[in-house]
């Protein structure tokens, strides 16, 4: 296991090389390492090695769960207050290697199969990183009534330059080798002023939620702070929110915050009751999904807090969502919980669009509320006493 974590790290690390160098603040240059870094789920090392070089130095105490899931803690007395972000990405495991040097994958979490075809990929191997696309049929061979169809998942394919399995072999690749979309970080056109810039890249869903626990962190590391905050980065979220399960069976929250990915309606063909939030109108809170309920006294603190700060605080309804907040809110006998999201346009796929200014104000927000968790105000969440 720590051979494999080892290839995983300098495969990652090889990877990093060959992107451009960081520029822009502090803040710019951690959400471009960890956009950019590779982890899909069950192989979140190199985001893991990045949230514990900054989380270690700022927690008072760091552990792990059995799944990998990192837990930094800030306080030691107080509530317990559960704060989580994901760290695995949308990616893929090779299943098979075919004679032809062709491999075949298996797709983890919410693709859709229209997403899939002609991207780059990175599988990384034994011997390091290796260069992959979803090749498409060419355009000149289609027949006409198969032109607007969208191709299976079963029919695609990586390509990564080889003749034959042998060959495949030799770039020390083989079946079980995680794959991650290949789309580097990168300023959008605009804004010259950075806290109005759109950052485009991969994963936002969710390494944008653990740039939060990590500029949050260093905010309280100094700053008084009435609660036990424990700081969370779950794995496996994208397959079925299992770090948030067995995180919270460690940590027994009071209360629980999950930080994630919205859902933006300001692209094309996104209809009015589908989503709510718009890039760059600021950090929003989810009043439902489909695996969460929040608590409403809590809703209605963070609506307080955000309006106390004059921090445009958006809210949204998604059908078809799940996050960690579902598991945080059934552990320890039941635990008040919000899932609070910065908006990002295009989920799910290669290549997803952040507003700086939505990610500020989000750490803005969160470090408020957390300031305001103190013993009263959680028994106040958790008392359902009729008035």
């Amino acid at each position: 296991m720590k051979f494999c974590f080892l290839v995983f790290l300098l495969a990652a690390t090889g990877l990093a090389q060959s992107r451009p160098s960081p520029s822009g603040d502090e803040t710019q240059q951690l959400l471009q390492a960890l956009a950019d870094a590779p982890g899909p789920s069950g192989f979140e090392e190199p985001v893991r090695k990045i949230m514990v070089e900054h989380m270690k130095p700022m927690a008072d105490k760091l552990s792990y769960d059995g799944l990998g899931s990192v837990i930094a803690v800030q306080g030691a007395s107080g509530p317990r207050i559960m704060v989580d972000a994901h760290m695995d990405e949308l990616g893929g495991i090779v299943r098979r290697v075919t004679n032809d040097g062709y491999l075949t994958m298996q797709m983890l979490g919410g693709w859709l199969d229209q997403a899939l075809v002609d991207q780059r990929w990175t599988i990384i191997g034994s011997k390091g990183p290796v260069r992959a696309i979803t090749g498409i049929r060419d355009i000149h061979i289609v027949p006409q009534e198969e032109r607007t169809k969208v191709y299976p998942r079963e029919w695609i394919f990586l390509d990564v330059g080889a003749k034959n399995a042998a060959e495949v072999a030799a770039m020390g690749l083989e079946p079980g080798d995680p794959v991650a979309p290949d789309a580097p970080f990168a300023v959008m056109n605009g804004a010259q002023n950075y806290q109005n810039q759109n950052y485009l890249g991969k994963g936002w869903d969710d390494r944008v939620g653990c740039a939060v626990v990590i500029e949050a962190m260093k905010r309280l590391a100094h700053t008084p702070h009435p609660n036990q905050i424990f700081w969370v980065a779950t794995v496996q979220e994208e397959i079925g929110v299992r770090g948030a399960h067995t995180s919270s069976d460690i940590v027994k929250p009071e209360v629980g915050i999950a930080l994630e990915g919205g859902v933006t309606r300001d692209a094309p063909k996104v209809g009015a009751e589908e989503a709510q939030e718009v890039l760059g109108g600021g950090p929003a809170i989810f009043l439902y999904d489909s695996s969460e309920l929040p608590n409403l006294k809590f809703a209605t603190l963070v609506k307080q807090t955000a309006k106390e700060k004059a921090i445009p605080l958006q809210t949204d309804l998604i059908q078809g969502y799940g996050d960690d907040s579902s598991e945080m809110q059934k552990s320890n006998g039941g635990a008040p919980t919000v899932n609070l999201v910065v908006p990002v346009r295009y989920t799910h796929a290669h290549n997803g669009i952040i507003n700086r200014g939505d990610f500020d104000k989000m750490v803005d927000l969160l470090v408020a509320l957390l300031q305001r968790l103190d013993a009263k105000a959680v028994a106040r969440l958790r008392d359902f006493s009729p008035e």
